[in-house]
């Protein structure tokens, strides 16, 4: 039976997904990529199977959660106190999208308790082309109105989640018009509230369902919920509650009260946004690439390319930056041909070219 409701490997009262578990047949990654490319098949209507995580991939994943510890927790508390003062005086109804906003979400979640202030936590299914979960909306926008809610995702890439969001919420009452997108780290200065504009190797970045709640990427559906699969086979890999434990017990050792907070609509991000747009404009011509989903730009986006799709080559500033390390390494390993090309891909420090599978 499918199940909603449900906080995948998290405690309950840290997130509630409102998706569908679902079961699905696995399709090969060399065959998704054909059928995305072709246009059989969208690319949330099918899920490759999740590998496991190498050790020397876990390695990297802990050594950059012990570098960027004390940072995240920095940064996700001084994000928590934005939205203390800029949202209204009732609860925050926090909605993340699945699956690199709901660790976010769920730090968040725990900030705002810390500072005394009531939030409620969902995951939902967002999909490019295709739009926001709208079964799960209204059962949010049922209970709890719409003036609380903000959305969570990891980080920006090119900007084209912070489009479906705008185009999603442009069609429902009682939103503003400024949609209110929350990330760790705007790189294309695309979102209402960031914590910095830095491509770095946010920890929860390297991993995907062992630090999500092991669930799977969402799957589209028109008429019910959006579902998801359960990653059972990474359950030994789960990372998730002690990702969320480091946070903890790092707030205990910094001074919280001295943390200033984030600054809704930064004017100061907005130049990025047309850097960004200028960077993927000039892939796609040098590289003669009309469908710019091909383009997978931010170390995060890059390395998830590496691991879920079919990639041709990789561009990074600097072959020996550590933020890069553990794309080097699959690179290494797959055979994937890796450029340095310097500040040719700023702000960007990384970037992965999707192999063209036929016609685009």
């Amino acid at each position: 039976m499918p199940q909603r409701g449900f906080s995948g490997s998290y405690p309950a009262d840290w997130v509630s997904f409102l998706l569908n578990t679902v079961s699905t047949e696995m399709t090969p990654v060399e065959e998704k990529e054909r059928l995305i490319q072709s246009g059989e098949k969208h690319y949330s209507e099918m899920l490759s199977e999740e590998p496991e995580p190498s050790q020397f991939h876990l390695e990297l994943y802990q050594g950059a959660l012990e570098a960027g510890s004390h940072r995240l927790a920095t940064e996700v508390m001084a994000l928590a106190k934005a939205l203390k003062g800029n949202m209204p005086s009732q609860d925050i109804i926090l909605v993340s999208l699945v699956r690199a906003g709901v660790p976010l979400g769920v730090l968040l979640h725990l900030a705002l308790r810390k500072l005394g202030v009531a939030s409620h936590h969902y995951g939902i299914s967002i999909v490019r082309d295709r739009g926001i979960d709208d079964v799960a909306m209204k059962q949010i926008e049922r209970q709890h109105g719409t003036q609380g809610i903000v959305f969570v995702d990891g980080w920006t890439g090119k900007g084209a989640i912070t489009q479906e969001l705008q185009r999603s919420l442009s069609t429902r009452s009682g939103y503003p018009l400024r949609d209110r997108l929350v990330v760790l780290a705007d790189v294309c200065g695309s979102a209402w509230l960031s914590a910095s504009t830095d491509d770095w190797l946010i920890p929860f970045g390297i991993l995907g369902a062992p630090v999500s709640g092991l669930i799977s990427r969402s799957i589209w559906s028109a008429d019910d919920y959006h579902g998801s699969v359960r990653c059972d086979h990474l359950a030994k890999f789960d990372r998730s509650i002690s990702f969320i434990e480091t946070m903890i017990k790092e707030w205990e050792r910094i001074d919280i009260a001295a943390i200033e907070p984030a600054i809704c609509d930064d004017p100061r991000v907005q130049p990025l946004l047309k850097l960004s747009q200028d960077t993927v404009t000039s892939l796609a011509d040098r590289y003669g690439i009309k469908n710019r989903n091909r383009i997978k730009p931010g170390i995060a986006e890059a390395t998830r390319a590496v691991l879920r799709r079919l990639p041709d080559h990789v561009l990074v500033r600097s072959k020996t930056d550590k933020d890069v390390s553990l794309l080097m390494y699959l690179t290494e390993k797959l055979s994937i041909p890796v450029q340095e090309v310097g500040e040719a891909i700023a702000p960007y420090r990384a970037i992965t070219i999707i192999k063209k599978v036929g016609k685009e």
